[in-house]
């Protein structure tokens, strides 16, 4: 019985089984993706991904124990110059497993490894979602930004146009004041007028009593 057997021995003899791996992580590391079993890749991506960390501390040391791994030059110095840089800022995960099916004839279910950084289709999807976490945060964020910038737009009208409300108000109201003064000065010289004119027509009926008064004693 196999109890506790985490590894899989994928059907052949230890070093049978660490010669394999060791020619997929060569492979892997100089084409940046590869298609086999899904079996193989996830023993792959546990013999790979600590080499990769060893890579970013790049000494003579963990080179030598890098190379007892791959027995490959040209991938250690692939690994070394090119991976080890464009991985630096991940703390882990640089493989990524994608499936895509199963293999007619045996049935074995197929899929592609290939190193994270290198796959342009999702690091650019991951670049725009950056701005936003889901989808519906994106449409509430694109739905609501015009309106907040409507309603600035609007309180910024309002208190612009304030001030130019007040004053024509305090012009139409200093006229209003100003027309009743006027009309007091016109109607006060009217009223002398008034006045004046009985006096004017009693003075002839004066001269019109002198002249009866005057007319007899002649």
């Amino acid at each position: 019985m196999r109890h506790a057997k985490r590894i899989n021995q994928l059907g052949r003899t230890s070093s049978h089984r660490a010669a394999m791996l060791s020619n997929m992580a060569a492979s892997l590391i100089m084409h940046k993706r590869i298609t086999t079993t899904l079996a193989k890749a996830k023993e792959l991506r546990k013999y790979l991904e600590p080499l990769i960390t060893k890579s970013k501390n790049d000494t003579t040391h963990s080179r030598r124990v890098v190379f007892s791994y791959l027995q490959d030059k040209y991938a250690v110095t692939e690994l070394f110059r090119e991976i080890s840089q464009k991985v630096a800022d991940r703390p882990g995960g640089y493989l990524r497993i994608l499936k895509t099916g199963f293999r007619q004839g045996d049935n074995a279910e197929m899929c592609i490894i290939e190193l994270v950084d290198y796959n342009e289709d999702y690091t650019t999807q991951k670049e725009t979602k950056k701005t936003t976490r889901t989808r519906r945060s994106r449409k509430s964020t694109a739905t609501a930004k015009p309106t907040v910038e409507e309603t600035q737009t609007e309180t910024v009208e309002q208190i612009a146009e304030e001030p130019t409300v007040e004053e024509p108000t305090a012009e139409t109201v200093e006229p209003i004041v100003e027309e009743p003064q006027a009309v007091e000065k016109e109607t006060a010289p009217a009223a002398e007028t008034e006045v004046e004119e009985p006096k004017q027509t009693e003075e002839p009926t004066d001269t019109a009593e002198e002249t009866s008064e005057t007319t007899p004693e002649k």
